[in-house]
């Protein structure tokens, strides 16, 4: 009997349906980062298998036709019929306004996912890198990865006023760039700590997740100048400037 081999991402489908959620808890964890904790019985079968997986939020737009957004499941219950998402309080979009704007009581209608892409926690060590709009998918990975494995996350936020505590079993080395001291530039800032890491031996998987051009040239600078298997990274432009509800996988 072979063994199975190590490292083998793969891929799980849903049947995507719209659910209606009712807001039970509104907690601004930092500043400009807002938790939303929604219930209903429709999240019995509710299903998420990976920490960056995406759900689309449905907002009203003012032509009457509805707006969609892509956000990550922070974290969920089947058995208490909750889902938290984190809201990252970045731009003047309906979902920052809804946000913003939500208290205890509130409907939201979501749908999906429509899948999930499961990375399994057998890599020797994670390199996570990001701006804010991928901190909850970070925070769920953090809390998901197994005691001991090493982890380095490399977040650019506004400020200090913007890092986050997360809990982890993992040997965890969090970077954190604060544009107010180091600079705007997030592609460049983000790239400097990185090179800065001295990655453990073995094989590891790294995650990007920024506007997309930033994404872009992390990615090429972790394939091209690092190295590292395209097979065990994923990169996505979790936004784009200047377009509304932007979303690339790279």
């Amino acid at each position: 009997m072979t063994d199975t081999p190590r490292h083998q991402i793969g891929r799980m489908r849903f049947d995507t349906r719209r659910r209606t959620l009712t807001v039970t808890g509104v907690t601004h964890l930092t500043p400009k980062m807002l938790r939303i904790v929604l219930t209903s019985p429709e999240l019995a079968d509710f299903d998420s298998r990976g920490a960056d997986d995406h759900i689309k939020l449905f907002f009203p737009g003012p032509d009457g036709q509805a707006l969609m957004r892509d956000y990550t499941p922070r974290a969920f219950s089947q058995a208490d019929r909750t889902l938290t998402l984190d809201f990252a309080l970045h731009d003047a979009g309906p979902a920052t306004a809804w946000a913003l704007g939500a208290k205890v009581g509130d409907t939201l209608e979501i749908g999906g996912p429509r899948g999930s892409m499961i990375v399994p926690d057998d890599f020797d060590w994670y390199l996570l890198v990001a701006d804010e709009t991928g901190l909850p998918a970070i925070g769920r990975r953090l809390e998901e990865l197994r005691p001991g494995v090493p982890v380095h996350t490399v977040v650019a936020v506004d400020s200090a006023a913007e890092i986050q505590a997360i809990e982890t079993k993992a040997r965890w080395t969090a970077h954190w760039v604060t544009r107010d001291s180091q600079g705007t530039d997030d592609a460049a800032t983000l790239r400097r700590a990185v090179e800065g890491i001295q990655l453990p031996p073995g094989d590891g998987y790294v995650w990007i997740a920024a506007e997309a051009t930033v994404a872009k040239a992390l990615r090429a600078y972790v394939l091209e100048e690092r190295k590292h298997p395209a097979q065990w990274m994923r990169a996505s432009g979790y936004w784009l400037r200047g377009a509304a509800g932007a979303h690339e996988n790279l």
